[in-house]
């Protein structure tokens, strides 16, 4: 049996611009996909702290170091620059794999700098 579980989790980036004419997805540093362990095109969940909203969508590449949280298409509706959301990747696993499970769980700085890293 395989069960489905955070793989891991970027904790309250600020989303620094929208972009509702793209064609859709969350472009992020690439400093944030590589602490996260997310790779380009990768399925995501987002939740917006501010305003409830909950959706999923794609990972694109953003310039390493740029700090850029931009959620593009109609998740640009969801969200304002300087809202705070959550983004969450999941995977499954294995009875196996769970026994030394740990999801890997990234903090920011107020800059969308990886800050403290709590990884498998």
């Amino acid at each position: 049996m395989f069960r489905p579980m955070c793989k891991s989790k970027l904790h309250r980036l600020t989303v620094t611009e929208t972009n509702l004419k793209y064609q859709g997805s969350l472009t992020l540093d690439e400093d944030l996909m590589r602490a996260g362990h997310l790779l380009p095109f990768e399925m995501i969940n987002v939740v917006n702290v501010n305003n409830g909203a909950r959706f999923e969508t794609y990972v694109i590449k953003g310039e390493r170091g740029s700090g850029i949280v931009c959620l593009n298409g109609a998740a640009a509706r969801l969200a304002e620059p300087g809202d705070i959301i959550i983004v969450i990747s999941s995977s499954l696993y294995s009875e196996d794999e769970l026994k030394t499970y740990k999801p890997c769980v990234v903090f920011v700085d107020e800059h969308n700098r990886p800050k403290e890293i709590s990884d498998h």
